[in-house]
């Protein structure tokens, strides 16, 4: 069974999409479409900005969306049998399985980019990657610092991203290298997403989402905030507003999408992030880009 999978924010680039924007009139298209509906020709920023303005959260997330459902939406053999997104990316993913239209899943990107991005200038925070601790040992770290510091993302075993405040980041950093850490690395990040901290951005959201239209999707979605597959639109909208506050649980997710059945996994989207991330959950799996 084939399982496409979708990135997130950080898998982006300058160039990203050009080529495929140069070869495909469909993509071309699509690309130019997403100009309208943005108010803003994102193309410009994705094929030749700078670092510096593609790396702002309001252009990061369309532009990484985009990318990766253009080159869904484009494919001749895209047939998948189950999706997942890391944070963002269940966004993209849920276009490329029929619950969002292309149109409303970039509007509700844009939603959450800039409510992500207000939540950030109201609260300074960033987020840390711990490489080499037990994720319970993470987590029982965060728990004992008096700061908002939580785990947001299980990449792949050994490898946590943590989320917080500035200062409970700081604490958090030198206690898990203390505890024997490999690596405890601030991520250069404007804010801490997947945390209690994105609150205000998550009410944000839930209007917006209250206010979008989603079908019932052609093959079942596997959320981050469970790890579960679904295919029911009120679940759907529930776990994609609560993601925002709580922790992506990719490597919960792709063990269950293997236990389901999946064997092949494809990246659609910038880099090969995920590839990497998937090979390390489950040496067995097939893994390749679209």
């Amino acid at each position: 069974m084939n399982a496409y999978v979708f990135p997130g924010q950080g898998a982006q680039f300058v160039g990203m999409g050009k080529d495929l924007y140069e070869s495909n009139s469909k993509a071309k298209a699509l690309f130019e479409q997403a100009n309208e509906i943005l108010g803003f020709r994102i193309t410009d920023i994705m094929f030749e900005g700078t670092d510096e303005e593609l790396k702002q959260t309001k252009v990061t997330q369309p532009a990484v969306f985009l990318h990766s459902v253009i080159l869904a939406l484009v494919a001749d053999d895209f047939k998948p049998d189950m999706v997942a997104g890391h944070s963002l990316g269940e966004l993209s993913a849920l276009v490329a399985n029929g619950a969002l239209s292309f149109e409303d899943g970039l509007k509700l990107v844009a939603h959450r980019a800039a409510a992500m991005q207000k939540a950030c200038e109201t609260n300074p925070s960033t987020m840390a990657a711990i490489i080499g601790l037990e994720d319970d040992v993470v987590e029982n770290i965060c728990n004992e610092i008096d700061e908002v510091v939580v785990a947001a993302n299980y990449n792949c075993p050994g490898q946590l991203v943590i989320s917080g405040s500035n200062e409970g980041i700081a604490i958090a950093c030198e206690k898990m290298t203390s505890a024997g850490a490999r690596r405890a690395l601030p991520l250069p990040v404007g804010g801490a997403f997947h945390s209690p901290l994105m609150s205000p951005a998550r009410e944000e959201l839930a209007k917006a989402i209250a206010e979008t239209n989603f079908n019932n999707p052609v093959c079942p979605v596997y959320q981050n905030v469970n790890a579960l597959p679904s295919s029911d639109v009120e679940a759907i909208r529930e776990n994609l507003i609560a993601q925002l506050t709580s922790p992506v649980k990719w490597t919960q997710s792709v063990h269950k999408m293997v236990e389901d059945g999946a064997s092949v996994f494809i990246e659609s989207g910038p880099g090969k992030v995920l590839q990497g991330l998937v090979k390390k959950i489950n040496r067995a799996s097939e893994v390749r880009s679209i």
